[in-house]
This record gives C-alpha cells, sequence and structure tokens, in this order.
C-alpha cells in the first residue's frame, strides 16, 4: 500500500488544491468524500471536515468515515485544522495554538470504532490526545514559516452547533480551556483507534463568548494564514516520522 499523509481542513481550509483529484471511499460507516494528490504530489489526502460548500455541521460530519478512509488509502500520519474561539488571555483572534490536550462535551456523535460485538471492546489510552512528535516539529517548523505559534493549548470540545453562553465559557477557564471548538473530538480518538498519528493547530477566530463584548467572527487573519499554514503542514507530515511519542500505548 502507498504510504500518505493526511490534513484534515476545518473552517477556512475547506477547499482542497484544485488539481487534486476527488475520491468517494465506501467504508462500512457510510461514504467518506476525499481529495488526492494534485500540486502537493499522490502522497497527499485532503478531508474537507464541513464540506467544500462548509454545509455539514459539527454534530452532522461523520466522523467514523472520514477516519477509515484515510486509513485505507494508507495515511499513517494526519495534521487537523481548527477554528475556534479564543478563551485565554493570549489567544486573540489571529493566534496560532498547538494543541496539546481536550476537553470533550460532545454528546451524540459516533465516537469509536470498538462499539462491541463483532468489533469488540476497547478502552483506548488517551492520556496525551495529540501526538507529542508531531506537535515538536509544527513547534520547530512554524518559525520559518512566518508563523507565531503557541506551545502549548487546551480544547475545549462542545458539541455545537450554537455558540456557547458566557457561564459555559467561564466554566471552561476554571476547568484550564484555552480555546473552544466544535469538532477535535471524536476525530482525534478515532485516529489513536485505528493507529494514526493525529495532531491539530487551531487558529482563533474570536474572542469566546463574553471574554471580550459580543461574539463578532473575524476570518480575515486565519485568510491571510491560509497561505502560510498549509506550507507548514506539508513540511511537518513530509520531514516527520513519529517515534517515540505514546500515540499507540496498548489498550485495555
Amino acid at each position: 500500500m502507498t504510504q500518505r499523509i493526511g490534513i484534515i481542513g476545518g473552517t477556512g481550509i475547506e477547499r482542497p488544491d484544485p488539481d487534486a483529484g476527488e475520491r468517494i471511499v465506501d467504508t462500512p460507516y457510510g461514504q467518506a468524500r476525499v481529495w488526492v494528490g494534485g500540486d502537493h504530489a499522490d502522497e497527499v489526502v485532503f478531508v474537507s471536515r464541513h464540506g467544500v460548500e462548509h454545509d455539514i455541521p459539527p454534530h452532522r460530519i461523520n466522523y467514523r468515515a472520514n477516519i477509515d478512509a484515510l486509513r485505507q488509502l494508507g495515511v499513517d500520519r494526519v495534521l487537523a485544522t481548527f477554528a475556534v474561539g479564543g478563551i485565554a488571555d493570549d489567544v486573540p483572534p489571529g493566534a496560532a495554538v498547538a494543541l496539546d490536550q481536550l476537553i470533550d462535551l460532545t454528546h451524540g456523535r459516533e465516537s469509536t470504532f470498538f462499539d462491541g460485538g463483532e468489533s469488540g471492546l476497547r478502552h483506548t489510552v488517551f492520556t496525551e490526545p495529540f501526538c507529542s512528535s508531531l506537535r515538536a516539529a509544527i513547534l520547530d517548523r512554524a518559525g520559518g514559516h512566518g508563523i507565531a505559534m503557541r506551545p502549548t493549548g487546551t480544547y475545549a470540545c462542545a458539541n455545537g452547533p450554537r455558540f456557547e453562553t458566557a457561564a459555559e465559557i467561564r466554566m471552561l477557564r476554571l476547568w484550564g480551556a484555552d480555546v473552544v471548538g466544535m469538532t477535535a473530538m471524536p476525530e482525534a480518538v478515532l485516529a489513536r483507534e485505528l493507529e494514526i498519528h493525529y495532531a491539530g493547530i487551531a487558529i482563533s477566530v474570536n474572542w469566546a463568548a463574553g471574554i471580550r463584548g459580543p461574539l463578532a467572527l473575524d476570518f480575515d487573519a486565519l485568510n491571510t494564514m491560509r497561505a502560510r499554514l498549509l506550507p507548514l503542514m506539508l513540511d511537518v507530515l513530509r520531514t516527520t516520522k513519529p517515534a517515540g511519542c505514546s500515540c499507540f500505548e496498548p489498550s485495555a
């Protein structure tokens, strides 16, 4: 099987290389739409998390089909992007964060490949939800691509599609969350279950509810950063063979 690398594009990064070839991949969980190749070469598989028209809400994304399709196509490491709200004082709109931790507040989503029965049961070790090897490479290479990267960040994953209340953000801040979004889970744990190294870069597009007055989305910084973000991700994925991370610790 051809060894490939994967990019999962979030809000603002929905569109693949225009020269990439679209594929529909059949999985046990439904069909996944992916793009392979283009100027980035045949090794790259791109998933548009919300769809190229941004018409799939967070709670309706077929996370299992997307991750299984990446596995079927030979992807062993993935970088994902997330548009988020900033909670920490040093994550204003335009800030980039190399995520290292997660708080999962989602519900009603298909969140595992191991549902019992024929699929079996597995308790996946998830102490460190993002691949430390890929994170280290992101931090090492970000400056060379003109991106100031916050070295750590805890992502609180809300269910959406509504935004959070001010009280919920106050709670998340007390819990240690730095940013809030709607899509990192179950995506991250599903990648872990299929032994795909997975790391994420969050780009703040607003202050979270109640932090700095009325909630106002600002995609200008993300649009400006897009031209630097994708080359950084390709650089990291192509030059980093994860080793020494705890991604695949034995599960119970």
